[in-house]
């Protein structure tokens, strides 16, 4: 290709982001094709960049950054589910400062828990939960803990029985069954103790119960404050798709893919429909999926074998509804964030963007907050009006006593998420996990990384650290990219990897 032909490309890409406009490469032409723009993605892109490889990226919908974006509605940006910028990977630093330089804002880091009509600290600090406890109810929390001990659940291959041998029946009624039910949507016998194992760590309540209860040196303490892009993290992944384009790479929006087929044990080729419905074919040596591990096997041609197949087809996603809200008033509450831990309301967590960065809100005199749902595409939360939603939160921020009688809302958006959190159910998951990363370890040339790509619940830094792996694997390395933030208890024969991925992170 010469200059002027690449030329075109990037000028073309550029107006692709605003008009949905395909440019036309050459389909030999690339190293690799990375399915999907999200972190892991484009992270993987910007290394392949780096290496002096020609990669190309295909993401479906007309944003990047995946879950990890930040909308823009009328000027107020705010975050899906909010994202921490911290990091123990240093490798995955040092790629945030190489990508956005001092664009950066340090934030400290304050949130609560809303429970039983009270806000507890968090992390809990003793008195206070003592106090909004009680001393019969903390008392109580100790000796059930202390009977956990002595009389262990045989069989904790599930959530509940994990959470109870570790922190007693009553910590788990009173702090973990109610919300993680809300957030998953199936009660916690359900849900597989690899996911407590893996997250239960970064999860909202248990670090704050052990420093504060328990003391415990098995848990990592809770980070003070942490970076955040000044516009979001979509401003991160915005940088780094230029930073792509800038370095010879290809990034294409709009791009819905149909097929991946392959052959004798390798990928061939990728084939995209533009938003027009015009399939395009795409060749490369090497290819990257963070694309859904249930929709990559719905499109592999020819199909996996039957069994693995129908394992993928049972793998289950939970989905996520965002519901902001612009608030008629300079300052509503200091938290970054506040979980809410109540039945008698819908919501599951609240931002408050403009604690994330004051920036994200345009007029200082108002305010911008993010309601968080948790539901299953297509169920009833999924198909209610925006109209709908917009008004429900806002009663339900009056119903927890975040917002007083006579406070306005002004306006409302609405931004739904597909296959947002990968769910660890079934009875069979274990087993078709195994049986799915088996039949994709034969395709020699493609590399899963991701939250969805592996079907892990990772952190974005975990994602950017798989990306990071695998095009090491692209130039003869032998990583274990599957093996990034799994907990060795359940892995016990798997070698570590050979530098930080191994190491708890909250992020």
């Amino acid at each position: 290709m010469t200059g002027r032909e690449a030329g075109y490309i990037h000028s073309t890409l550029l107006s692709a982001f605003r008009s949905e406009t395909i440019p036309k490469v050459t389909l030999n032409d690339f190293d690799v094709a990375i399915i999907g723009g999200g972190p892991a993605g484009l992270t993987a892109a910007f290394e392949a960049v780096k290496a002096g490889l020609r990669p190309l990226v295909l993401e479906r919908s007309s944003y990047m950054g995946g879950i990890a974006r930040t909308v823009n509605y009328k000027g107020y940006r705010f975050d899906i589910g909010g994202h921490r910028f911290f990091t123990k990977v240093k490798r995955v630093d040092d790629l945030w400062t190489e990508i956005l330089g001092d664009r950066f804002l340090r934030r400290p880091r304050m949130s609560r828990i809303y429970y039983n009509e009270k806000f507890f600290a968090y992390p809990l600090k003793p008195l206070d939960a003592f106090m909004k406890l009680g001393p019969f109810e903390s008392l109580a929390c100790v000796g059930s803990l202390a009977l956990s001990k002595l009389r262990p659940k045989p069989d904790e291959s599930h959530f509940d029985a994990w959470v109870i041998n570790r922190f007693g029946q009553r910590l788990f009624d009173t702090f973990f069954r109610s919300y993680t039910e809300k957030v998953w949507g199936v009660p916690c016998g359900e849900i597989k103790a690899e996911w407590a194992a893996q997250r239960i760590k970064s999860l909202s309540l248990t670090g704050a119960i052990i420093n504060a209860f328990f003391k415990s040196g098995d848990h990592t303490s809770l980070i003070e404050e942490f970076k955040y892009p000044e516009l979001g993290p979509g401003q991160m992944w915005e940088a780094c798709r230029d930073l792509v384009i800038e370095r010879g790479g290809v990034v294409m929006s709009g791009m819905n893919v149909r097929r991946v087929t392959h052959a004798g044990g390798r990928v061939e080729t990728v084939v995209a429909a533009d938003v027009a419905g015009k399939e395009q074919t795409f060749r490369a040596k090497h290819f990257v999926s963070s694309m859904a591990l249930r929709d990559l096997f719905g499109c592999l041609a020819p199909a996996a074998p039957a069994g693995v197949a129908e394992a993928a087809a049972r793998l289950r996603y939970r989905d996520f509804i965002l519901v902001a809200l612009v608030i008629d008033k300079a300052e509503t509450f200091p938290d970054n964030w506040i979980y809410i831990h109540s039945p008698k309301v819908h919501v599951g967590r609240i931002q408050n963007f403009k604690n994330w960065s004051p920036s994200l809100v345009p007029d200082p005199a108002k305010t911008c907050l993010g309601l968080e749902y948790f539901c299953f595409e297509n169920d009833a939360l999924w198909r209610t009006p925006d109209r709908e939603l917009i008004d429900a939160a806002g009663r339900e921020l009056k119903e927890v006593g975040l917002l007083a009688k006579g406070d306005v809302v002004l306006d409302g958006c609405v931004v739904r998420m597909e296959k947002t959190y990968p769910m660890y159910v079934g009875d069979t998951f274990r087993g078709d996990l195994h049986a799915m990363k088996g039949f994709l370890t034969g395709l020699s040339n493609l590399h899963c990384c991701g939250r969805n790509g592996q079907h892990r619940y990772n952190n974005q830094d975990h994602s950017m650290y798989t990306a990071c792996l695998a095009v090491e694997n692209m130039q003869g390395a032998r990583h274990d990219v599957w093996n990034v933030n799994v907990e060795r208890v359940y892995h016990e024969e798997v070698q570590p990897l050979e530098d930080e991925s191994g190491k708890e992170i909250e992020s």
